[in-house]
């Protein structure tokens, strides 16, 4: 691959990137606020059912803005958004927002996170969420969990929710650190990513917004699966983070300038 230069030196030419898995109903309203923007969309179809092909294949037709990218059998999310960072990277962006199909996000907020990434270009740009009442308390407080263990496995507190689904990745860095990362391909991926993304000396700046959870949402989180695949992530990550850490705590103490061509 070409050399692209630093961050700063390359053109800022960002798109969204949404991940869709069987949410045609709330996916059709997004994508039509999210056309607002006036930016390229990159639709990922994550092996979702007939209808649900179907449907993101009309509205795929019907707006030459998005470009869908159909997975012919369901990777989960992270392996979605895999295969959506690599599609920008082919296709030279050089940011995606990626953003949730099922409508909990404030797409108000689009344009704040793409003036941030416009502004900060190395960094990965994370949605904090502010709750609204429609919050599960459960799940409210089940999260901060993960919270604890990606501010341990980091040694560090710059990722305030690595769940979040709201977030800018600068395209050319976060390919490069999946090309020599092994990362999950399910719900442990948001974390799991922004772990690997501090141990490679990279930016965070987090933005809050709004979140809500619609009444008629679905979740295609598995309680048994998803829950026992984030256990073994953090398992993994801390004994990976036990012997990073003296360089990352060298780091940290010495102010180290980030090198994203480091190795992890």
């Amino acid at each position: 691959m070409t050399n692209p230069g630093t961050p700063e030196n390359r053109a800022f030419k960002p798109c969204i990137m949404v991940p869709v898995y069987n949410h045609q109903q709330a996916a059709a309203t997004t994508l039509a606020q999210l056309l607002q923007a006036q930016l390229p969309i990159i639709l990922i179809d994550d092996g979702s059912d007939q209808a649900c092909r179907i449907a993101l294949e009309k509205i795929a037709q019907s707006t030459p803005a998005i470009e869908l990218l159909r997975l012919p059998v369901n990777r989960g999310k992270g392996g979605a958004l895999k295969a959506g960072l690599h599609a920008a990277l082919e296709r030279h962006f050089s940011h995606a927002l990626q953003i949730d199909a099922d409508g909990q996000h404030d797409i108000t907020d689009l344009q704040r996170f793409i003036d941030t990434a416009r502004n900060n270009p190395e960094a990965l740009i994370c949605g904090h969420p502010v709750y609204d009442n429609s919050v599960p308390t459960l799940r409210f407080y089940a999260r901060y969990l993960t919270h604890v263990w990606v501010w341990i496995n980091s040694l560090s507190l710059a990722v305030k929710d690595s769940m979040c689904g709201f977030r800018v990745y600068p395209v050319t860095e976060i390919n490069a650190l999946l090309a020599r990362e092994a990362t999950g391909n399910r719900m442990e991926f948001e974390s799991e990513i922004a772990v690997r993304w501090i141990w490679f000396g990279g930016t965070v700046i987090n933005l809050p917004t709004r979140v809500s959870y619609p009444e008629d949402g679905v979740s295609h989180f598995s309680p048994w699966r998803d829950n026992l695949l984030i256990s073994k992530m953090h398992a993994s990550l801390f004994f990976g983070m036990l012997w990073r850490c003296p360089r990352l705590l060298a780091r940290k103490f010495t102010r180290q300038k980030p090198n994203h061509g480091e190795r992890t």
